[in-house]
């Protein structure tokens, strides 16, 4: 297991259990987001939660469930491949993102991003919602470094 410290706190991987049970919350999350089943998004969301969604309107707990409830607009969730750090008893999760989403007028639309996520592990309950960010991708304003595949 690979550790950083950062200051008195070490950031570490997840064994293979602890990886499990985070995909398998956001699943959870997922799944009752596209079912609009509030009491599961109840048990998932942290009282804390700060949901920030991908234009930058911040929700806390009682209002992301609201809109959940009022607007029905997950009509898929796709993640890919998750990166999870653990600091201590929280989880931090970052990947790829595409949400098929309902839209006012009754159309759809794709909205595909980087979203990052934390998780806090208490018992009972196992991992609640801490924290979620989507940022959409956009135009990239500088050019790729040699690193991610760009020229020199």
């Amino acid at each position: 297991m690979t550790r950083m410290n950062l200051g008195s706190a070490t950031v570490r991987w997840p064994d293979p259990r602890t990886a499990a049970q985070v995909h398998a919350v956001e699943r959870r999350r997922q799944r009752a987001l596209i079912d609009v089943d509030l009491n599961v998004l109840d048990e998932l969301f942290d009282d804390t939660l700060v949901h920030i969604h991908a234009p930058g309107l911040i929700h806390g707990k009682r209002q992301l469930l609201e809109h959940t409830a009022t607007r029905r607009a997950y009509l898929d969730i796709t993640r890919g491949d998750l990166v999870i750090r653990l600091i201590g008893e929280v989880a931090v999760v970052t990947g790829p993102i595409t949400n098929r989403l309902r839209t006012a007028d009754g159309g759809e639309r794709t909205l595909a991003g980087v979203a990052t996520q934390v998780l806090r592990h208490a018992e009972p309950g196992g991992w609640r919602f801490v924290s979620f960010q989507m940022t959409p991708y956009g135009e990239q304003a500088w050019p790729a470094l040699p690193s991610e595949g760009g020229q020199p």
